[in-house]
């Protein structure tokens, strides 16, 4: 078995990190799967008024929320909605419906965090803009139920 080498990584708010676009959103990328291992993938999430992605379901990660700045609404599993405030973690079940939307006017910021790693390539797909969101979704088990 071939174990990877990983190092401590330190990552100042001021350093250099890549950051995509997507749903409105800008994702600065924390944490990648070639830095942990493939153990996750972490990133912060700024999150202007009215932005966030539509429902969907991950089948392959579990991920995690974590409100850092302004007020979040989402959407977890059929019909649970919340108001999630600085503070608040939300961990997301692989397969389990869910969302998020700033309906404030001020932005939001959270961390965001998915395990296994592997999806951030996703995020650069999607930044790059060379098709459409849900045909790239698709490709790394995102799934939008509700068109």
């Amino acid at each position: 078995m071939t174990e990877t080498k990983r190092t401590l990584r330190v990552l100042s708010p001021d350093d250099a990190a890549p950051t995509v676009h997507g749903a409105g959103d800008a994702y600065r990328f924390l944490a990648t799967g070639a830095e942990t291992g493939g153990a996750y993938f972490m990133l912060e999430a700024t999150v202007p008024p009215g932005g966030g992605p539509p429902p969907h379901i991950q089948t392959r990660e579990e991920e995690g929320f974590y409100v850092l700045e302004g007020t979040v609404e989402f959407l977890a599993g059929e019909g649970r909605k919340l108001s999630a405030g600085p503070g608040t973690m939300i961990h997301v079940p692989r397969g389990v419906l869910h969302s998020f939307r700033n309906q404030t006017d001020e932005v939001a910021r959270m961390l965001i965090w998915f395990a296994p790693a592997g999806i951030e390539q996703m995020f650069l797909e999607v930044g790059e803009g060379s098709e459409g969101y849900a045909a790239i979704a698709a490709r790394y088990g995102v799934e939008f139920p509700h068109p």
